[in-house]
C-alpha cells in the first residue's frame, strides 16, 4: 500500500488487476528530465491507452509535493509516493554513478567541490525546483502484466534515456493481459 498524490492509499496489485500497468519510477521533482518525461508521457498517453496500458508514476516525494508537481506539469497519471524509497529498492531501482548523472555537466562538477554544490542548490531553489530528494536515484520503467509478472524492465542508463513508447506498448500487448 502506497499513498497517492491525494494521500489516499493504493494497493499496487490493484493497478494491474484489470490489465497491464506501466510503472514509471521518477528520479526527483527538481529533475529537468522528469519535466521532459512528463511532456513525452502526455504525447504518448493515447498510444498507451490503445494498448490497454495504464501508466502510474512512482515518486520519492510526499503527497503534497506530488500533487503540486502533477498539477504543474499536467501529469495525467496518479503519482504514488514513496519517500522512504522502499518501492524503488523492491524493484531494484538503485543509484546512478557520477558519469550517469553528470555526463553533460562541466568538468568542475565531477569532483563535487562544496561551493559548486551550494550554487547548484541555490539556483534550483530560485527556479522553484529545489532538489530535496535523492538526486542520485536512477529512473526506470516496468510493464507489469495483469498477473503481476513484470513483462518488461527498462532501466535508464542516464537521465534522458527515455524508452521508446513502442517497446512499452508492445510488451503490454504481448504479455500484459
Amino acid at each position: 500500500m502506497l499513498p497517492d498524490h491525494t494521500g489516499e492509499p493504493v494497493r499496487l496489485s490493484d493497478l494491474w488487476s484489470t490489465g497491464p500497468a506501466l510503472l514509471l519510477f521518477w528520479r526527483h521533482f527538481g529533475c529537468t528530465c522528469g519535466v521532459e518525461r512528463a511532456e513525452r508521457l502526455a504525447t504518448e498517453y493515447g498510444a498507451y491507452s490503445v494498448a490497454g496500458l495504464t501508466p502510474i508514476t512512482v515518486s520519492q516525494g510526499e503527497s503534497e509535493r506530488a500533487a503540486v508537481y502533477r498539477s504543474t506539469h499536467n501529469i495525467a497519471t496518479p503519482i504514488l509516493c514513496v519517500p522512504d524509497r522502499s518501492a524503488y529498492r523492491a524493484y531494484g531501482v538503485g543509484q546512478w554513478s557520477v558519469e550517469q548523472v553528470l555526463l553533460d555537466a562541466p568538468a568542475e562538477y565531477w569532483n563535487h567541490p562544496h561551493q559548486l554544490g551550494v550554487e547548484f542548490w541555490d539556483a534550483r531553489r530560485e527556479q522553484g525546483r529545489p532538489p530535496v530528494d535523492d538526486p542520485w536515484l536512477a529512473a526506470a520503467e516496468f510493464v507489469v502484466g495483469s498477473d503481476g509478472i513484470i513483462r518488461l524492465s527498462y532501466a535508464y542508463q542516464y537521465c534522458e534515456d527515455y524508452p521508446d513508447s513502442r517497446v512499452l506498448t508492445t510488451a503490454a500487448r504481448l504479455g500484459g493481459g
